[in-house]
């Protein structure tokens, strides 16, 4: 059975989506937010592997934050900068800025399509800015480590 469970914490992560990347990616936001983050998708194609675990972690993720709260962080990975601004809007959107299709392995955009579910099943505006980052794995890293502090600053304080 899929499902998420999301608290303040350490930054652990028990994560299993079934595309390995993705499992890296939502540790280094765990890590990054210092969430501790529990996530199981049942196996399926890994498009919809990534649609269940944006989905799982949307809906983990819509109680702790408040209506009209809002985060933002800058983070580097390496040579890669990637800045995230997160609000709880109720007018879920992405705008981003990088194009990482390909990346982690899968046809599609991996950050855009998880980011895409998130954003829906949580009720945030996610704004994205790639602001260095030659290397696909590199920007996703530091795509995902920025939405985690985005996050945890969102996050009301008995997340």
């Amino acid at each position: 059975m899929s499902g998420a469970r999301i608290a303040v914490g350490t930054g652990a992560a028990n994560v299993a989506t079934g595309v390995p990347v993705l499992d890296h990616l939502l540790a280094e936001l765990a890590r990054a937010g210092r969430f501790d983050l529990a996530l199981e998708i049942d196996p399926d194609d890994p498009e919809a592997e990534v649609d269940a675990a944006g989905t799982a972690l949307g809906r983990a993720l819509a109680p702790r934050v408040a209506d009209g709260a809002h985060g933002e962080a800058t983070v580097p990975a390496h040579e890669a900068l990637a800045m995230v601004v997160v609000e709880r809007s109720g007018t879920p959107l992405v705008a981003s800025n990088a194009d990482l299709t390909g990346a982690g392995g899968l046809g599609t955009d991996l950050a855009a399509r998880f980011l895409g579910r998130l954003a829906e099943e949580a009720g945030l505006t996610i704004h994205v800015r790639l602001i260095e980052g030659q290397d696909s794995g590199h920007a996703l890293a530091a795509i995902f480590k920025a939405l985690g502090v985005a996050l945890a600053r969102a996050s009301t304080s008995d997340r």
